[in-house]
């Protein structure tokens, strides 16, 4: 079967067909086709199927190009994904959705649908647990939602936290006062914050109490009261912390609890207190789970193949495991 796509105009085309055609020889590579451009026309070969998924995947492109987006790597591999599952959505609508505006003046929008899950959740919901895997945005959509409550006056302050447990290897002494101790475990908060708001105003609502980044055990015997609150890396909480937390809930308050249970670095016999939490509490209104995958990862492809092969690995494991 060969199909003849309009693509509207020359410069649209060469739009769609990116630097030395790099993402027609990538749409020929994963949906097996062959394509062949003429002017603002494309004629595409192969199975019916094949050529099916390359129209739903064109379509989607140039809604992203008439928008004024831009095609990069993530959203291109993004709709090879998704079009050819069947869940094929026009990111155009993703990228109408800005939830925030950093400090950059670059507009925060989702990229992926799990990513537009997670967002509609912390807006439905007072308690939201964003599980997947590295990559796919936790922590920087939802300091960037905190950011937006903040801005439009829902909450009075942000508070994020993350407990102080070392990813497998021992740091040993570290100079200087307590903060630069801490300051190693809470540097992704930092990041997005930056990104979010500057340096200067973050430093200004750090002094005036608007935010507040801290280690986990700085949360207990409190009543967090009109904050949205955010705790990152809640696979390595124990059970005893993560109820902890979640009792600091006070009035007008917003929490949201992120983390990947594949990366559970508590010494060996402690149980992961979000891989509780998720099974106990699920099914609690106001109380939502959003699971991520690797097709929401937004970072280099590398990372999604490194997941991948992880993944695989872990399967065999557990396969071994249940024929002993």
């Amino acid at each position: 079967m060969t199909k003849e796509i309009n693509l509207g105009s020359v410069e649209k085309a060469a739009l769609f067909a990116g630097a030395l055609d790099s993402n027609l020889r990538y749409l020929e590579k994963e949906l097996s086709v062959s394509v062949t451009g003429r002017g603002e026309l494309l004629f595409v070969t192969g199975s019916d199927d094949a050529v099916s998924s390359f129209e739903k995947i064109s379509s989607e492109m140039m809604n992203v190009i008439n928008c004024g987006g831009v095609l990069d790597d993530q959203t291109l591999r993004y709709f090879v994904l998704s079009g050819t599952s069947g869940e094929a959505e026009a990111l155009s609508s993703l990228a109408d959705e800005c939830i925030y505006v950093s400090a950059k003046g670059r507009a925060i929008h989702p990229k992926t649908l799990g990513q537009k899950k997670y967002i509609d959740s912390i807006q439905k919901n007072t308690i939201v647990f964003g599980i997947g895997p590295a990559g796919t945005g936790k922590t920087y959509l939802s300091v960037m939602m905190a950011c937006a409550s903040l801005k439009k006056h829902d909450v009075s302050r942000i508070i994020l936290t993350r407990p102080a447990v070392e990813a497998g290897e021992k740091l040993g002494f570290l100079p200087g006062d307590l903060q630069t101790k801490i300051d190693p475990y809470l540097r992704p908060l930092y990041d997005a914050l930056f990104d979010a708001m500057g340096p200067e105003v973050f430093q200004k609502n750090v002094e005036r109490g608007i935010i507040e980044v801290a280690p986990l055990a700085y949360m207990r015997g409190r009543t967090l009261d009109d904050a949205f609150i955010i705790l990152d890396e809640a696979q390595n909480t124990t059970r005893e912390q993560m109820k902890m937390f979640l009792t600091r809930l006070g009035s007008s308050s917003h929490m949201v609890v992120n983390g990947d249970i594949t990366q559970i670095d508590l010494p060996d016999g402690k149980k992961s207190g979000l891989v509780e939490a998720v099974r106990i509490l699920n099914g609690i209104p106001g109380i939502d789970i959003v699971r991520f995958t690797h097709k929401d990862i937004v970072r280099n492809k590398l990372v999604m193949d490194i997941v991948n092969a992880y993944e695989k690995v872990s399967s065999s494991d557990r396969r071994k495991k249940d024929r002993v």
